[in-house]
Formats: structure tokens, sequence, C-alpha cells
């Protein structure tokens, strides 16, 4: 019977420590997902900020057959 404790215990132990390091593993991807967000974000609006500013004409708009 203590043997069979010891086993349990033991597989506990283990258990809590799997499941610490997937929760160290979980928020440093969380924290580099923001980070990435954030970064895109910077990158379109660096993409949208380098796009010309064209001002659109009804005849633009138009097909070319009118």
């Amino acid at each position: 019977m203590e043997s069979r404790l010891e086993k349990i215990e033991s597989k506990l132990g283990f258990a809590e420590d799997l499941l610490e390091e997937l929760n160290r593993t979980l928020y440093r991807q969380q924290r580099e997902i923001a980070q990435l967000q954030q970064e895109m974000q910077a990158l379109r609006q660096q993409v949208q900020a380098s796009m010309p500013v064209e001002q659109r004409n009804d005849l633009d708009e138009r097909p070319p057959h009118y």
C-alpha cells in the first residue's frame, strides 16, 4: 500500500511540474502574440502612410464605354 501511495505522489509531483511548465510556455506565447500584433499594426500604419492619397473622380468610376 505504501509503495502505491509513493507512486501516486510521484505522479502528482510530475503532473504539477508539467502543469507549471505549460503555464510558463503559454504565458510566453501570449506575450509573443501580443508583441507580434503590435508590430503588425505598426507595419499596417507604415504601409498606409506610405501609400499615395488618390483623389477619385466620378469619371474614374464609370466604365470606359460611357
